[in-house]
């Protein structure tokens, strides 16, 4: 147990600082000194090591998917720029060099034992991995990927072959599930995973579920696709119900190692929140410029699970509310540009204070009023109209969760395939399943406080009774769209936040939601269809040719437009 500690102390702290210190420059290394050995590690030692570093990589992607599609802030006018070929390296170094390496180092000691079970869950991890490598960089290295000094330039696979890797592990790894292993990965003592506990039966559902995103991915280049995704609705064996999602479950431990919730660890600080939130997202959760509430009238008129995901640590907004700052917000004496008419712009009224699409000013004194993550999913504060606040182990303490596969997302999904058939209903009927299936979540992450449940019974009627109008308002919107799929797009959106991997993929491949914010920038460039190769890979690998800009579009985008309004926004 001393060997499995001290083993994800220096996990977590390489996760948190991968990006710098645990980053390597060449695709593959013939012996990482940081990384385990076959000759005196143990499975479950690689075990721990994958899944861990598994979480940080989807917590980073998610960030940045989410960054670009306004679930999150994004700082960078230029699209071409906003990400540098550096953004990625680490993240391409923990892909190969740390998570993919160790599970082929794994797999000889699985084979040896017949530990089937770490087996399926390396292959799950895989699969996942290499189609997000596929959905952010297009083609990617993996026929000669791991063939250390024999090639340290290797040649990249096509993404359609990548994805067939992808799928093909996942079915190996349902296989694997199902089998009887003659061993179980040990996390800890107690726990045998920290996903799913050795529940193979859930495992299963999430290789089914993650081979549904793939099909839906690639519906618009595979005629096949969307009666594959079908196929798995109708057998019932994916993630169904939130008791079945997969999430990464972070800690409250402040000290080396820092378990909390990565987005926790941003926020509450002894010198305030170090980052800023979307004002789109919140602009749409309250309602757009007339929502949010009203104390006196009694009218609540945002999504309820604004309070969650975010805690205000001030109200009003100065120079939206009353009267201006300039010190801390600039923009709240200024005119909106042209192209913002309609859009929110500089931050929102009654405390939702973020920064708008690719605005990157410089930072002003205002830590300790900008809006912070909430209690879902970063473990922060509930917004219970308290305000302030703001310290390190504030709320849950960074007890909060990476969602990677979740019930509601899958209903979206059925929504946009029944809208692809033509059966608006159904699609409206899916898309409030999912609604119904994130609010439950949401609203229930953590107990309450007794300040937030008394507010919502004396002024509003009670949160049940909020939920109903919020519902009526979303149908409402549903029956006055122009198009439907804005509607959809916008609440999966909202349901995806903490993980904006999937509202990138549907962004791209279906051109909507055309309703998001611009970009600051009134001619920002083209949209970011799949990002620059990270400078490492690019510079050192003599088979690869770094991309001329970002607008070039993985295989399953069918290239059309860039998304949203106005076209190059």
């Amino acid at each position: 147990m001393k060997k499995i500690n001290n083993l994800i102390k220096m996990l977590v702290l390489c996760g948190g600082l991968f990006f710098a210190s645990c980053e390597t420059t060449e695709l593959d290394l013939t012996q990482n000194p940081n990384a385990l050995s076959p000759v005196d590690a143990d499975p479950d030692f690689y075990m721990n090591s994958i899944q861990l570093s598994y979480a940080y990589l989807i917590e980073s992607f998610g960030n940045t998917a989410g960054a670009v599609t306004r679930i999150d802030y994004m700082s960078g006018r230029d699209y071409a720029n906003a990400y540098q070929p550096g953004s990625f390296n680490g993240r391409w170094s923990s892909a190969y060099q740390t998570i993919m390496q160790d599970i082929r180092e794994m797999n000889v000691i699985a084979d040896e034992s017949g530990l089937t079970h770490h087996k399926g869950i390396g292959q799950f991890i895989e699969a996942h991995i290499l189609m997000t490598l596929v959905d952010f960089f297009g083609d990617v290295p993996y026929t000669e990927a791991f063939q250390g000094a024999a090639n340290l330039n290797p040649v990249a696979d096509s993404g359609a072959s990548v994805y067939a890797v992808a799928l093909g592990l996942l079915d190996s790894a349902i296989a694997n599930f199902n089998s009887d292993a003659l061993g179980e990965p040990r996390w800890t003592s107690t726990v045998t995973d920290p996903f799913y506990n050795g529940d193979w039966a859930a495992w299963t559902k999430a290789a089914n579920t993650l081979k549904m995103n793939a099909y839906m991915n690639t519906r618009n280049v595979d005629g096949s696709s969307v009666a594959n995704f079908n196929a798995i609705v109708a057998s019932g064996n994916y993630i169904a119900t939130t008791a079945d999602d997969m999430q990464f479950k972070w800690g409250t431990l402040a000290v080396q190692p820092d378990s909390r919730h990565p987005r926790y660890r941003s926020n509450y600080t002894s010198t305030g929140g170090g980052s800023y939130m979307s004002n789109s997202l919140m602009d749409y959760m309250r309602g757009g410029p007339n929502g949010g509430y009203s104390i006196s009238a009694g009218e609540f008129y945002a999504d309820p699970r604004i309070m969650f995901y975010y805690h205000r640590q001030t109200n009003p907004t100065p120079g939206i509310d009353g009267d201006a700052n300039e010190e801390v917000l600039e923009c709240g004496l200024q005119n909106a540009p042209a192209h913002y008419a309609g859009y929110v712009f500089c931050a929102n009224p009654q405390g939702w204070w973020g920064r708008d699409h690719g605005n990157d000013n410089g930072i002003p004194p205002d830590l300790f009023l900008r809006t912070l993550a909430g209690v879902y999913p970063a473990g922060g504060k509930l917004d219970d109209w308290s305000y302030g606040g703001q310290t390190d182990g504030a709320g849950n303490a960074g007890n909060g969760v990476t969602p990677i596969l979740l019930a509601s997302w899958q209903d979206f999904l059925i929504a946009e395939a029944e809208l692809v058939s033509g059966d608006e209903v159904a699609a409206k009927n899916a898309m409030f399943v999912g609604i119904q299936k994130s609010m439950d979540k949401v609203l229930n992450f953590y107990p309450r406080t007794e300040r937030f449940d008394a507010i919502m019974d004396i002024y509003f009627g009670g949160l049940a009774f909020v939920e109903q109008q919020f519902y009526a308002r979303i149908s409402d919107e549903w029956d006055a769209a122009a198009n439907v799929m804005d509607v959809l797009g916008m609440q999966s959106f909202v349901a995806q936040y903490g993980n904006g991997l999937g509202a990138y993929n549907f962004y791209r491949r279906t051109g909507f939601p055309t309703t998001l914010q611009p970009n600051i920038e009134p001619n920002p460039g083209g949209f970011i269809r799949s990002f620059y190769y990270p400078g490492d890979h690019a510079n050192n690998n003599s088979n690869i040719s770094q991309k001329s800009g970002v607008t070039e579009p993985v295989f399953w985008d069918n290239g059309g437009a860039s998304p949203g309004f106005p076209a190059a926004n």
